[in-house]
C-alpha cells in the first residue's frame, strides 16, 4: 500500500491555486486604489475586474487539472 501522497491535489494544482489567489488579491487591491469617485475609473472598472477574472479562471484550471500518475 502506497501512502506517500494523501493530498487531494498534486503540487502543480496547489501552485496554480496560490497563483490564482494572488491574482484575486491583486485585482481587488487594484480596484480599491482607483481615485475616481465610487471606483468609476480605469482601475476600478477595467484593470481590477480583468485581474479578478483571470484569478478565477486560474483557480478553475487548478481544481480541474488532474495530476499525472508517474511511477
Amino acid at each position: 500500500m502506497d501512502n506517500r501522497n494523501n493530498f487531494a491535489f498534486g503540487r502543480k494544482n496547489y501552485l496554480l491555486m496560490f497563483l490564482g489567489i494572488a491574482f484575486l488579491a491583486v485585482g481587488f487591491i487594484v480596484m480599491s486604489l482607483d481615485s475616481e469617485p465610487y471606483g468609476f475609473g480605469f482601475l476600478g472598472l477595467t484593470l481590477g475586474p480583468i485581474l479578478v477574472f483571470i484569478g478565477f479562471v486560474v483557480e478553475f484550471f487548478a481544481i480541474m487539472l488532474t495530476p499525472r500518475k508517474d511511477a
